[in-house]
């Protein structure tokens, strides 16, 4: 336990910082264009992180958005109900999870149908001989075929705006005071420290994505949508009043408003 109260605090340290929150867009930003830059004109070997059949992208980038929300429910509710101890409010907060899946749900079948139709079946990986009679993605593959369309980056999109929810939902931290004996305390410890460790590796894997995989247009486009997804919630429909609404803080709106005026 002593370790783990270790590691949440160093957490807290880092993740829950308005700093944090205010600059992570642009380093996610910064590091895409970087990554995509390096990939360009100085490949980087093959590796274990640029094979898609590795155990972080299978087992968790993957299922980016189910690791997401099934940590954050608990600690929406748990961080919540102790600030506000009203249920409704709760329920109210814990809604931004569905706006999520929605965006999620969305954009992802955005995309999907953009492959589609701007894409085309090919009798090789080389894009050499054009299967005409193959129009969609799933029957070309079935036929052995490849297909190629503008396929925007969805590790992207998705990695983006699960990194800056999480940080968002996070800042709650700054209010919350338990009492060391008190299995509550245990339990959001415990949340924190996931809820870290999902970060970072949302993190990592979005530079991995940058540096090995899509076209620097697919992962601008991805990019974009997962940031234009964090901002139309946190920094515009939430600072309403018919919203799900920002965590719980001191003056919460008021510094929310400041923080994206700067």
């Amino acid at each position: 336990m002593e370790h783990l109260e270790r590691c949440a605090w160093f957490l807290r340290g880092t993740l829950v910082r308005a700093a944090v929150r205010r600059y992570l867009p642009w380093a996610l930003v910064a590091s895409m264009l970087a990554g995509s830059l390096v990939k360009e004109l100085s490949p980087l070997p093959e590796s274990f992180l640029s094979n898609k059949r590795n155990v972080l992208n299978v087992y968790f980038v993957k299922v980016a958005w189910a690791w997401t929300f099934c940590l954050l429910l608990p600690f929406i509710a748990l961080t919540n109900y102790h600030l506000t101890g009203k249920a409704g409010l709760v329920l109210r907060r814990l809604s931004t999870l569905l706006v999520g899946t929605a965006i999620w749900y969305v954009c992802t079948s955005l995309f999907s149908n953009i492959e589609h139709y701007t894409g085309s079946c090919y009798q090789s990986p080389a894009l050499e001989g054009v299967r005409e009679e193959h129009r969609s993605k799933q029957q070309c593959h079935r036929e052995g075929g490849f297909w190629h369309g503008f396929d925007i980056s969805g590790h992207s999109f998705l990695l983006t705006f699960c990194a800056l929810m999480i940080v968002e939902e996070m800042a709650v931290l700054h209010e919350v005071k338990t009492d060391r004996s008190h299995c509550l305390h245990t339990a959001i410890t415990a949340l924190v420290v996931a809820l870290g460790f999902l970060t970072f590796v949302w993190v990592w894997m979005f530079l991995c994505t940058a540096i090995y995989f899509h076209d620097l247009s697919q992962k601008v486009f991805g990019t974009l949508f997962g940031l234009l997804g964090w901002y139309g919630t946190y920094g515009f429909w939430y600072l309403k009043s018919f919203s799900p609404g920002l965590p719980p803080q001191s003056s919460s709106l008021i510094l929310k408003q400041d923080s994206y005026k700067k």
